[in-house]
């Protein structure tokens, strides 16, 4: 009988063996796959150069709705003063058709006074008495103020017409304007706002890298613009006296008048690069201002309002958006032929703009969040130049 027993013992242990073993078997499974899924949320994390890509174009997009604001803000300004115009001058012409409606209503008054309404009175109390003249034949019955006065108030009616519908015609404009400006507006918040928390996601360690990232890369634009600006200075300084000591010369050998000739010349010159040097000695004021869309100092600017700004400062009159601003001037296509003063235009679609201050740097209103500063001519895609002095 007791050969015949089950070994429950064993069996009992080697069930509690398998057991442990599946136990740890599906603990490290699951540790696996929490790993796993940690590893994969890591993966899918952006890098910080991803981060700052993502939001340099985000930038960019808000540029762009940043000039369709402006050009629609121009717009609407122009449109507004139009259409107040427009209206005074409804205004006026209304005004002297009712006069001249109180004109014939007085002609109208006297004949009921003389035997009562007639064809005559009733054809000056009509809307429009030209038409009802045309359908009764009744002006050759007029007597001539009469009939002056009738073919004033037809004059007086089509006018007012004319300037009610233009009116109208300009208001549907401004309508159109506006919703431009709001439309262009909301696509500036909302690319703000994505660039936002797309940075409110960085780590605190990675904020400060961005950061030092920029502020390297300002002080290297910084430092190269200065290293020009010696740089032509000293040419500037070495020029001037070659041309004092050929002057010298000539006035030697050939006496005052050539001299004379030479002064002129030199002159004309010196206005042009006195211009330049207010361009870029506001330019350089302004460095360390904040950039903020649609702005157009003294205080805060975005790229457009800066260069506007700048060249106020020489006595040049630019457009508003860089769409215009890109067409003032002489074009330079080849970066190489830049000049300090010279306005420099990035993108295809051309919504970026800066001012050259030599050595491949520019000074500009860069983007939200950065200020005014010096920044090398390929940090974004060039598209070409202006030379406006």
């Amino acid at each position: 009988m007791a050969a015949h027993r089950k070994p429950r013992t064993r069996i009992l242990a080697s069930s509690g063996t398998a057991g442990r073993r599946t136990a740890v078997g599906m603990t490290a499974a699951l540790a696996s796959v929490t790993l796993l899924s940690q590893n994969a949320g890591a993966d899918d994390k952006p890098s910080l150069s991803e981060v700052q890509k993502q939001v340099d174009e985000l930038y960019h997009q808000a540029g762009v709705a940043t000039q369709k604001y402006n050009q629609a803000k121009e717009r609407t300004s122009t449109q507004r003063t139009t259409v107040n115009k427009q209206l005074d001058e409804v205004a006026e012409r209304t005004q002297k058709l009712n006069d001249a409606r109180r004109t014939l209503g007085s002609y109208a008054a006297a004949q009921y006074r003389n035997g009562g309404i007639g064809p005559e009175a009733t054809l000056m109390l009509a809307d429009d008495p030209q038409s009802y003249f045309e359908q009764n034949h009744l002006m050759d019955r007029l007597t001539g103020r009469q009939q002056e006065a009738v073919k004033d108030f037809r004059s007086q009616q089509t006018a007012a017409n004319k300037k009610r519908a233009e009116a109208t015609k300009s208001l549907e404009t401004l309508t159109k304007s506006q919703e431009e400006l709001r439309t262009s507006k909301a696509t500036v918040q909302s690319k703000l706002s994505e660039a936002r928390k797309l940075l409110s996601k960085l780590t605190a360690e990675e904020k400060a890298r961005l950061a030092a990232i920029e502020r390297a890369k300002e002080a290297e634009a910084k430092r190269k613009a200065e290293e020009a600006a010696r740089k032509a200075e000293a040419e500037r300084q070495a020029e001037l006296e070659r041309q004092k000591r050929e002057e010298a010369q000539q006035e030697e050998d050939a006496g005052s008048d050539s001299g004379s000739g030479s002064g002129d010349s030199g002159s004309d010159s010196g206005s042009s690069t006195s211009q330049y040097d207010k361009v870029l000695a506001f330019a350089k004021a302004q460095l360390g201002e904040p950039y903020v869309w649609g702005a157009t100092g003294p205080n805060s600017w975005d790229c457009s309002g800066f260069t506007q700004g700048a060249y106020k400062a020489a006595g040049i009159s630019l457009p508003r958006t860089t769409y215009d601003q890109v067409n003032m001037g002489t074009k330079i296509t080849n970066k190489s032929d830049l000049k300090p003063g010279d306005m420099v235009f990035f993108y295809e679609d051309v919504t970026h703009v800066g001012i050259y201050v030599g050595n491949g740097q520019m000074i500009h209103a860069p983007k939200p969040g950065a200020n005014v500063r010096y920044e090398s001519v390929d940090y974004m895609p060039f598209h070409s130049g202006a030379r406006v002095l």
